[in-house]
């Protein structure tokens, strides 16, 4: 299994565990396994057998179909993700008392070349609609973005960020009073 895979099947088993208010303790009684053992999947630091996750699964009271539905395998292109501030899972790591982790985003994009960047837009900058060669992941640091694509427009709030195939024609516009600030990260394919 990819890792990105592995990361989509921690978090759907943390955030439905968490959804339906169930404790690690009482999945794990229900699973018949180990506390621990329910820690550690969801905090992808341990890889479940096939008969362990149908446990988990089932102990969660969700249709193995359903639960499945919701992992992307899939190597699509031309995607745009979005992702709101109040979607972000936190999690937390052994050993760390006070650091406080936000999954933004995981995707497996192989053999890629990375260029980080902070993008700032002055109200009303304008640009004609752009492709890139590249995956491109914006997070908004401050500020209102409208991004522009052919057939959508999205809009995005400081927390919100995006993840897309920069082969898909588009632009950001900030349609705030102040500057707006963004992290992009470009992930160029080999």
């Amino acid at each position: 299994m990819k890792e990105d895979i592995l990361i989509q099947i921690a978090n759907q088993i943390k955030e439905r565990r968490k959804s339906k208010g169930i404790t690690v303790q009482e999945l794990a009684e229900r699973a018949s396994v180990s506390k621990g053992l329910i820690s550690q999947i969801e905090n992808s630091r341990a890889v479940p057998s096939l008969i362990v996750l149908i446990a988990i699964v089932k102990a969660l009271d969700v249709d193995l179909n359903v639960f499945f539905k919701e992992i992307d395998t899939a190597e699509s292109t031309k995607t745009i993700l979005v992702k709101r501030r109040d979607e972000y899972y936190y999690f937390e790591k052994e050993q760390a008392l006070g650091f406080r982790y936000h999954r933004i985003f995981t995707r497996n994009i192989e053999k890629s070349t990375v260029d980080i960047v902070l993008l700032e837009l002055e109200p009303n900058a304008k640009r004609p609609m752009v492709e890139t060669e590249a995956f491109e992941y914006k997070y908004v640091l401050s500020g209102e973005i409208e991004y522009q694509f052919e057939h959508e427009n999205i809009r995005l709030g400081a927390g919100d960020s995006m993840l897309f195939d920069g082969r898909i024609p588009h632009t950001p516009k900030n349609i705030g009073a102040y500057n707006a600030v963004m992290l992009v990260i470009y992930f160029f394919e080999n």
